[in-house]
């Protein structure tokens, strides 16, 4: 198991999903048969993780804590922060200071999708470097609306530029960051940018000029899904059912990483699949019990 503690990144207005958020968190939005933040909660517990902060508006952490609870149903221990204001995504590392407590994390965002047969192995090398940070390149057509990493000549890592006007790669960096305990600490240092944020990308500038970043490159094999917009939401629903139906294996299911990793008992993976007896979901867990 890892040392590390994990962030859910939940909070924000999902303006740009807006009529179907004005009522309902964006992270809370069905992606095919399951709510959204199970898909990033999943990263975290390929991760090893088991103690987890969800941070959230005010507003809506009551939906959150509804629909996750305190964890224990998939062997993990849940906490609840709230973010009273979107002020970029490294205020994460300052509002999570007293969760942290001095401890490396790992963050991932709410909206955030993963898929890759080799993603536990990624994971597992991104947790074991235990100084410094790790984040993870993955090749897009349109890089100008990412921080997109530049590479020297050697392949080192020379910046990360927050939505380049001109990208000086196809690399974005995704919504999944390993950082050291030093995270919060650099954080405080960050100043707001031009559009009054903590970027994301200031505080791994930090990581870099001290020559402890490093990046990982997603290859072919994986998929990465930003849901932030209603077509980008249409596509991961799409992606998801066709993985389940072709493949019979469901994408993001805690409750299947869980007895696998040996954090939940056969009893309670049972209990969780009557509860969801009506559905495939609820099928597809019962199948994972042996006869």
């Amino acid at each position: 198991m890892s040392t590390r503690k994990g962030i859910i990144l939940a909070g924000g207005t999902g303006s740009r999903l807006h009529p179907i958020t004005i009522g309902v968190s964006k992270q809370l939005l069905p992606i095919y048969d399951k709510p959204m933040i199970f898909y990033p909660l999943s990263v975290l517990m390929l991760a090893g993780i088991r103690e987890i902060a969800v941070i959230t508006t005010p507003q809506d952490q009551a939906q959150f804590q509804r629909t996750l609870g305190d964890g224990s149903q998939w062997g993990l221990a849940l906490h609840y922060i709230e973010q009273p204001s979107p002020d970029g995504l490294a205020q994460a590392y300052l509002l999570a200071q007293d969760f942290l407590d001095g401890a490396p994390s790992a963050m991932v965002l709410g909206d955030n999708i993963f898929f890759g047969h080799g993603l536990p192995g990624q994971l597992a090398a991104a947790d074991a470097i235990t100084t410094g940070g790790t984040v993870f390149g993955y090749r897009v057509n349109d890089p100008e609306r990412y921080g997109v990493v530049d590479f020297a000549p050697d392949g080192t890592v020379r910046s990360i530029v927050e939505k380049p006007e001109v990208a000086p790669s196809p690399y974005a960096v995704t919504g999944l960051y390993f950082l050291d305990d030093t995270a919060s600490e650099r954080a405080r240092a960050v100043t707001p940018s031009p559009r009054g944020e903590l970027e994301i990308t200031s505080l791994l500038e930090s990581y870099l000029a001290d020559g402890l970043l490093t990046v990982q490159q997603m290859g072919r094999g994986y998929a990465w899904l930003d849901t932030g917009t209603h077509a980008s939401l249409l596509d991961a629903g799409n992606f998801v059912r066709t993985l389940s139906e072709r493949q019979g294996q469901q994408v993001g299911c805690p409750e299947e990483i869980a007895f696998q990793q040996g954090w939940i008992t056969e009893t309670q993976l049972e209990a969780r699949a009557d509860l969801f007896s009506k559905t495939d979901y609820g099928r597809y867990l019962k199948g994972l019990i042996k006869p």
